[in-house]
């Protein structure tokens, strides 16, 4: 099904067309800002009047005189400003909305070739613990993947994790000093302990001279594969597994491990390649690639450096062959990294390398990068904890967790612990994600319990107890439910029914600006107004032994649904009751 943007699109510039002399122009249809005057407006008028030295409400009045004839409104008319208002008829929008109901996809537009979408994200360092940083990449990525897995793409969900490099010749030499029994497996060790250890092991390095030496002489030995080195690695490896998988499964989140070492066999190829191709020059020993536009601090061109003077490789290499290998064995025809705001220069670097390489050609593959800001305190300070230390992710989500487990038992009181448990993890955890999500990614926001888990306003929780309504009013209806929705089709007429009818018809058009501009706040948006939408029917329109109980209970299954899909786009689960 088109959006209703796309079929007035459609009937307006045709009547452009018609009234001013076949002109081409596509008309600007936007929702209309104040709902007393319609539901859709048209622009065009304005931008017409200038070009033609017109009264914009005299163009807006030849624009309506051009439209054909239709049953898909029961007003158009056109403001003194020049606006055109559109008011879809009840009979129109009813046909839309039992369309919308009939569609698997909710009349959202799929891709019909499931093209290669790669989404990268999360993308902790092995040996470290995930703080509270790592929550916006982890959930806002896996929203992005949700979204293209709806939008029927072949989604490939990435962890680029941080599991090569420097710091494991620290660590491996710390643990031959001091902690030589875990290597040998006499001792256990887990994250926290690893991250104590690595701690410790990065103090020596920068202070140590003999000991710096020993780790960088380990880090030779990891990349030239030798047994202990590697068998050392790939136990600190595992245990760092374990513990972000505790998280990921806390979060609902599927993600495929590929670190950096998976690229390893395709640098010297890489740079073979590049040098053929003319891209690199070797300054103070190390091969760069310079390009046009980057400049550094003081003004100097700022360069890409793919291989150091001493032969070893770095980020800039590692992102590269990504880039690479994503493009060129994986075929992806769009490419997300989700990553903290000051990583842009970074992926523009490692971008504008893959173009001049060969690599990716914008013709057929887009890269976004997706940046996003700070969590912050209720200082307005990045978030940490009491003593100062960064704040543990698994630490948060479990806080949230008990919090939630309070709330819900002081309103459920005949609830038995194992049920009160699941939903206080649904809560806990969905009140963590649609806080941060629903904020505009890019800004900074303020980490709040008590806001987060609040039943009033754009919270999780409200919207979850706007969809118990609807389970809540399904269970009180008599008779046969499934087979009463079956049976009957929407109706709108009470100006309620209408307003919540023509906000539930525009979530394909969120769908899509959501795919455009990766923005998770727009469909947080979306879903708090039509939570408020539905209430205000719930408030007006009786359903139960109505006459027209058969056409609302539609309606509300239709808001059920659209919630539900859209709650489970943002990453967040639903509950039965609440």
């Amino acid at each position: 099904m088109k959006t209703l943007t796309k079929i007035l699109e459609e009937i307006t510039s045709k009547a452009i067309a018609r009234a001013f002399h076949n002109r081409c122009d596509v008309a600007d249809i936007a929702p209309c800002m104040m709902e007393n005057m319609g539901h859709y407006q048209c622009n065009s008028a304005l931008k017409l009047a200038k070009e033609l030295q017109q009264n914009p409400f005299d163009v807006a009045q030849n624009i309506i005189g051009a439209l054909e004839e239709s049953d898909m409104f029961s007003k158009v008319e056109a403001a003194k400003a020049g606006f055109i208002n559109f008011t879809f008829s009840n009979q129109f929008l009813s046909e839309q909305l039992n369309g919308m109901f009939c569609d698997k996809f909710l009349a959202v537009e799929v891709a019909k070739d499931h093209p290669k979408t790669i989404v990268e994200f999360s993308s902790p360092n092995i040996a470290k613990e995930l703080h509270v940083g790592h929550l916006r990449s982890t959930i806002i990525g896996d929203c992005l993947a949700r979204l293209f897995e709806f939008l029927q793409h072949d989604v490939l969900r990435l962890n680029h994790i941080g599991d090569w490099g420097t710091q494991f010749g620290m660590l491996i030499a710390y643990l031959k000093d001091y902690e030589n029994d875990v290597l040998s497996g006499k001792k256990k060790a887990d994250l926290v302990k690893l991250t104590h250890w690595y701690k410790a092991a990065k103090k020596l390095f920068d202070e140590d001279e003999e000991f710096k030496k020993r780790a960088q002489h380990e880090v030779v030995k990891l990349q030239s594969h030798e047994k202990t080195a590697i068998n050392a690695w790939q136990m600190i490896c595992d245990i760092s597994r374990v513990a972000f998988e505790e998280i990921y499964d806390l979060l609902h989140v599927e993600i495929e491990e590929r670190g950096e070492s998976f690229y390893n066999p395709y640098f010297e190829v890489m740079i073979k390649e590049l040098e053929d191709k003319r891209l690199i020059t070797v300054s103070d020993g190390a091969k760069c690639i310079f390009m046009e536009g980057f400049k550094n601090r003081e003004g100097g061109p700022l360069p890409l450096m793919v291989q150091k003077s001493d032969g070893g490789f770095n980020y800039d290499t590692t992102d590269l062959a990504g880039f690479r290998h994503r493009c060129l064995d994986e075929k992806a025809t769009r490419i997300i990294i989700v990553t903290d705001a000051g990583q842009a220069l970074h992926f523009q670097l490692v971008y504008k390398a893959a173009v001049l390489a060969g690599y990716l050609n914008p013709k057929i593959v887009r890269f976004d990068h997706v940046p996003f800001g700070l969590v912050l305190g209720a200082s307005g300070k990045k978030f940490k904890t009491r003593s100062g230390e960064t704040e543990k992710l698994v630490d948060l989500l479990k806080e949230a967790i008990n919090l939630a487990k309070s709330i819900l038992k002081e309103r459920m009181k005949d609830i038995n612990e194992e049920e009160i448990d699941k939903l206080a993890e649904i809560l806990g955890i969905d009140a963590v994600k649609y806080a941060d999500l629903s904020c505009h990614r890019t800004k900074d926001y303020v980490f709040s319990y008590d806001r987060m888990l609040k039943f009033e306003g754009n919270t999780a929780a409200f919207l979850l107890y706007s969809y118990v309504r609807i389970l809540s009013i399904k269970r009180n209806i008599a008779g046969d439910v499934d087979k009463i929705i079956l049976e009957n089709k929407i109706n709108v007429n009470h100006p309620s029914e209408v307003a919540l009818g023509v906000h539930l018809r525009k979530f394909p058009e969120v769908i899509e600006m959501l795919s455009r501009d990766l923005l998770p706040n727009r469909l947080a948006d979306y879903l708090y107004g039509l939570a408020e939408k539905f209430n205000c029917f719930f408030r007006d329109c009786q359903v139960r032994k109505s006459k027209d109980e058969g056409s609302r209970l539609v309606l509300c299954e239709l808001t059920a649904k659209v919630l539900k899909q859209g709650l489970n786009i943002l990453g967040l689960e639903t509950v039965d009751r609440m």
